[in-house]
């Protein structure tokens, strides 16, 4: 296993138990926690496969990742109860599966030689489609949508981090071990320390 597999086994791993904390919210059975959890588990992947011309959608190639995502929602089923808040469960497991997936992208944009642009915006994508699938598909408000907080802006942040390491040195490992921690440190100190953009004030006009 390559770390670009590794780091896709991870992201579909954990954005598994997202989607299905996300059908706990929701008040699911068991069916429709594994469907939102391979949802939100591989939506990002296949959209970057898909983009890409891949020979092959990543679980397809492995129907082991449908696998992992099934087993994260019966794991979720039966233990979800325990959870203090689910909601706050949820965005911190997101967090950890952006900074999986985000690396993942940029991993396999770089190993087809796409340039630069292309592999920021495959490392957005991997990491954000899933969660915005998993929130609409559950009536929310999508986590990358909520106004100000660093999502989308820690997913670019992590992927442009990579592409800048990648001028430095060809070790892959290294340049997305620096996505990846980019990543995580934006997403996280969003949720903990409140970290934010500014965001749109409407203006009365002038006279």
């Amino acid at each position: 296993m390559n770390i670009v597999q590794f780091l896709d086994y991870a992201a579909v791993f954990i954005f598994g138990l997202t989607g299905a904390l996300a059908a706990s919210r929701a008040q699911l059975d068991i069916v429709g926690f594994v469907f939102l959890a391979c949802l939100t588990a591989v939506g990002g992947g296949t959209l970057r496969d898909v983009i890409l011309n891949r020979d092959q959608v990543f679980w397809i190639a492995d129907p082991g990742m449908i696998f992992s995502a099934s087993l994260a929602a019966i794991l979720v089923f039966f233990t979800a109860h325990l959870l203090e808040s689910r909601l706050r469960a949820l965005e911190w497991l997101d967090a950890f599966a952006l900074s999986a997936a985000v690396p993942a992208g940029v991993g396999v944009a770089m190993s087809m030689g796409q340039a630069w642009p292309i592999v920021v915006i495959m490392g957005i994508a991997t990491g954000t489609f899933g969660g915005l699938m998993r929130d609409v598909v559950c009536n929310e408000v999508p986590l990358v949508l909520k106004k100000g907080e660093l999502y989308a802006t820690a997913a670019f942040a992590g992927a442009l981090a990579a592409v800048l390491m990648g001028l430095l040195t060809e070790v892959l490992p290294l340049i997305l071990l620096t996505c990846a921690v980019c990543t995580f440190l934006l997403r996280a100190g969003s949720l903990w320390l409140g970290w934010c953009l500014p965001v749109y004030r409407s203006r009365p006009p002038r006279a």
